[in-house]
């Protein structure tokens, strides 16, 4: 994540802010290509979490990774070729911006190619994940990122500042570490006595599940795109690329929460198969206190001062006033959206996908022309009122439902105990800060007041987080005997 910050000015230093457009509307592309994933990386992440309870089963957990892998490339190479051979309509009737449009048309058919290698990646990262390879999977994401993203930064340096040059980089790096992905999840499979062999019977015995995950992510990513596809369709690329810089600080949330995501989900899922209830009921608490402790925070301090970061952090007075409202809308969004994951996550474990089908399903009938209509009325800020709008709703409809079948009587713990003291001690800890800090210091004084907030604020919230604050009792209590 830190790599990925700190390059985003660097490219908008090179590129210029109407190229780095471009460079959100692939982030746009690349996620909207998960519709086709058909609920297989969630389905892989679960299947190997409940085998790794099951070592008898080391054949049959290898032949379903054989399986799913022959499916997952063929998709991606089938999209990947779409994409290149609609490069020139996208260019000419999709984008609007002053950039030529050869350079454009380039640039989208690199990001078709870059399609194909990216692509399978979430399949291997859902396998290791529910193989509890998690320091393998975040030792992997360090290199890739460091890779992917320092070294553009280089070539844009020291090679070729253009918006090709940054896509043909990718695709290099990304071929090398799809290799990397492949080679580490097979090897971290259990033994077989035999080699792995293409089975579709095992894909029909957890049809239900994975249709209901297919249709989850579908309606999810549409309602996470939306807003994206049609702004990048109704706005200028230089207007786009502002909400693309406020999103920013949401996809830094989004990846601590899929961090602890990835963590607890397959935790969940053997507990469940397990059949260990209270287990079940004492890791969904602690989680969600954790991810309250871990979000919270840092998304009360990216809100409240959104602006001043984006100055600090992109140097770029007009990036920051016009990205800095929009950024507040999101991060608030992006925060609620943390706190929901793990309800979902105990949805998935339990294997009951019907109901999140049906709230996405709802929601994306109701959210869809709200966005046409306020991307045209009124741009990128009320594409960001939209999404929180839209978070907020979610967690007012899908917790109760989620406790009316699951954990019955834990709603109220996972409100006033979980949720709700993490949250009033980050709002008030930022709320004061953001009244007494003056908003025209210098860079360094800037800096050193934001973290000074945001250590305030993570104190209060993790005091105040029940499991959290005894977990922090007894270490400390443990560091003071050991000095004794």
């Amino acid at each position: 994540m830190l790599v990925q910050l700190a390059c985003v000015p660097l490219y908008i230093r090179f590129l210029g802010i109407e190229a780095y457009g471009l460079i959100g509307f692939y982030l746009m592309l690349q996620a909207v290509l998960q519709v086709l994933d058909l609920g297989v990386s969630p389905t892989i992440n679960r299947a190997m979490a409940r085998y790794s309870v099951q070592p008898r089963k080391a054949d049959e957990a290898r032949d379903l990774v054989r399986t799913l892998e022959v499916a997952y490339w063929l998709i991606g190479i089938v999209a990947s070729v779409a994409l290149v051979a609609a490069s020139p309509w996208m260019a000419s009737h999709w984008i609007k911006s002053a950039i030529p449009l050869r350079t454009i048309t380039q640039a989208l058919t690199l990001m078709g190619v870059l399609a194909a290698f990216q692509w399978p990646v979430s399949f291997y990262q859902g396998g290791l994940m529910g193989l509890h390879k998690q320091v393998l999977f975040n030792v992997v994401r360090i290199i890739s990122a460091t890779l992917s993203n320092g070294g553009a930064v280089l070539v844009l340096w020291l090679v070729s500042p253009t918006i090709q040059a940054f896509f043909l980089w990718l695709v290099a790096t990304n071929a090398v570490v799809v290799v990397m992905w492949t080679t580490f999840l097979w090897k971290s499979l259990p033994a077989a006595t035999r080699a792995s062999q293409f089975d579709f019977s095992l894909v029909r015995n957890m049809g239900r599940f994975a249709a209901g995950m297919s249709g989850i992510v579908a309606f999810s990513l549409i309602l996470g795109q939306a807003d994206k596809v049609i702004l990048s369709r109704v706005l200028s690329l230089r207007v786009f690329s502002y909400y693309t810089v406020g999103g920013m600080f949401g996809a830094g949330l989004v990846m601590i929460v899929s961090s602890v995501f990835s963590i607890i989900y397959p935790r969940l899922s053997a507990l469940v198969a397990q059949g260990d209830e209270q287990g079940v009921i004492r890791l969904y608490h602690g989680s969600t206190q954790l991810m309250a402790v871990l979000i919270l925070p840092l998304a009360a301090v990216l809100a409240f001062f959104s602006t001043d970061i984006l100055q600090l952090w992109t140097r770029n007075s007009d990036v920051a006033r016009h990205a800095g409202p929009i950024a507040t809308l999101l991060v608030a969004g992006s925060a609620v959206n943390g706190l929901m994951n793990l309800p979902y996550a105990l949805q998935l474990a339990y294997g009951w996908t019907s109901l999140g089908l049906s709230i996405t399903i709802s929601l994306t009938i109701i959210v869809i022309p709200a966005l046409l209509f306020v991307a045209t009325h009124y741009g990128a800020m009320g594409a960001a009122f939209v999404f929180f709008g839209l978070q907020v709703i979610n967690m007012l409809v899908g917790l109760p439902l989620t406790h009316r079948r699951l954990l019955r009587r834990e709603m109220t713990t996972w409100l006033l105990r979980d949720v709700g003291p993490p949250s009033a001690a980050s709002l008030l800890a930022v709320g004061i800060a953001r009244i007494v800090v003056p908003s025209q210091m210098s860079p360094i004084t800037t800096l050193a007041a934001l973290m000074a907030t945001f250590l305030a604020a993570l104190i209060a919230a993790a005091l105040l987080a029940p499991d959290i604050r005894e977990r922090l009792r007894v270490k400390l209590s443990n560091i003071l005997l050991d000095y004794a």
